[in-house]
């Protein structure tokens, strides 16, 4: 693909077509530019700016706009631009494009599983390159399976490794006596309670996790299941006082209920295939898990006092997926520091873990809390 030249643009549109140096040019000029230099353009890139154009109710086009457009840096009023367009692109959908290689399939493919609007479709098809890979939901799972390992081969257990007297001995689970170790707020999601609770987790976090990665990235995506997995802990520590907490359902259902909800928010934009099957499917999926969950929860422990791990995180990453998340994904290319609503949700989040530390520093000594003994 040929890439646009930024520096012979940039000249062009400050010393031709903007003389008075005013930061604006004309649709009319922009469209005689995109004439002169479609040939240049990705075939997509150029029906996103045709649409910009045509879009511009005003009558100019902002050139810092164009410049971060072309940076892959869209702004606002690019969106609101292409919503308000008189003008559908008229380019043939990218479901329909032949000729392509078994790594641009699987781009398509992801496109259509993760965007609802074929424009944002086109351009994540045009821009993606596989350079960072999506490798942040590939470490953790391969991370999880390797201590799932570990302790399977010292516990000498793969199916209910919780009813092992030394589970709970490692320096990795949350537990309400060792609280004050603050990495256990995060790092109880390496460990599992048995062989079923991982395949589960891992099934939903890679069938659901890569894909967004790919599309979001890295950054975003470990945005809000690093929140999921914390909220996960914290809720267990303010609302199931008394029990540990292991497994990464805090960050997976995190993920899942951001899509799930990103899905349902934009039913007829989304064109990915049986999708009403699989929705009806990762919820059945979730629902198995968060009743293991609840079911081992209220099962008689192997080693009372202590209880089995609580059920409380999985909702804790619901709620930051149903908020947060859903922010993160509606807003595919748009900076997350320009959305009201991701500050707002964002301080609500950090109220709430601001709270909940509080909670753990003061709450346990106010209200006598009978905690079981430590590991």
């Amino acid at each position: 693909m040929t890439k646009w030249p930024r520096q012979k643009v940039a000249v062009l549109l400050q010393e031709k077509y903007d003389p008075e140096n005013s930061g604006f040019i004309s649709t009319e000029r922009f469209r005689d530019l995109l004439a002169t230099h479609g040939s240049e353009l990705d075939p997509h890139k150029l029906e996103v700016l045709l649409a910009l154009a045509d879009g511009n109710a005003d009558g100019k086009i902002c050139y810092q706009d164009f410049v971060n457009l072309m940076s892959n840096k869209r702004s606002n009023s690019f969106r609101r631009a292409i919503l308000q367009g008189s003008r559908q692109l008229k380019g043939c959908s990218l479901r329909d494009e032949a000729g392509l290689g078994l790594s641009q399939r699987l781009v398509r493919h992801v496109a259509y599983e993760t965007l609802p609007r074929e424009v944002d479709r086109k351009w994540y098809f045009d821009s993606y390159t596989y350079c960072p890979p999506p490798w942040l939901i590939l470490a953790i799972t391969i991370a999880e399976v390797a201590v799932f390992m570990y302790y399977g081969f010292q516990l000498d257990r793969l199916v209910l490794q919780v009813s092992s007297p030394s589970f709970l001995k490692s320096p990795l689970p949350y537990h309400p006596q060792l609280r004050a170790q603050a990495w256990r707020y995060l790092t109880y999601i390496f460990m599992h309670t048995g062989i079923e609770h991982l395949s589960l987790n891992m099934a939903m976090q890679l069938l659901v996790g890569v894909p967004l990665e790919m599309v979001h990235g890295a950054l975003r995506i470990g945005l809000v299941y690093v929140c999921g997995v914390l909220a996960g802990s914290l809720a267990v520590s303010v609302t199931d006082m008394t029990a540990p907490v292991v497994g990464s359902s805090g960050g997976v259902y995190a993920l899942v209920s951001a899509h799930l909800a990103n899905v349902v928010m934009n039913w007829s934009g989304m064109k990915c295939q049986f999708k009403l099957f699989r929705m009806a499917m990762a919820l059945v999926c979730m629902s198995v898990e968060f009743g293991r969950a609840v079911w081992l929860r209220f099962y008689p422990p192997a080693f009372p006092p202590c209880p089995n791990p609580s059920f409380v995180a999985h909702l804790g990453g619901v709620m930051v997926g149903l908020t947060l998340g859903v922010v993160v994904l509606q807003n595919y290319e748009q900076r997350l520091q320009e959305q009201s609503l991701f500050w707002i949700f964002f301080c609500v989040y950090t109220l709430f873990v601001l709270c909940a530390v509080f909670w753990n520093i003061f709450a346990y000594s106010l209200l006598d809390v009978r905690l079981p003994p430590p590991p």
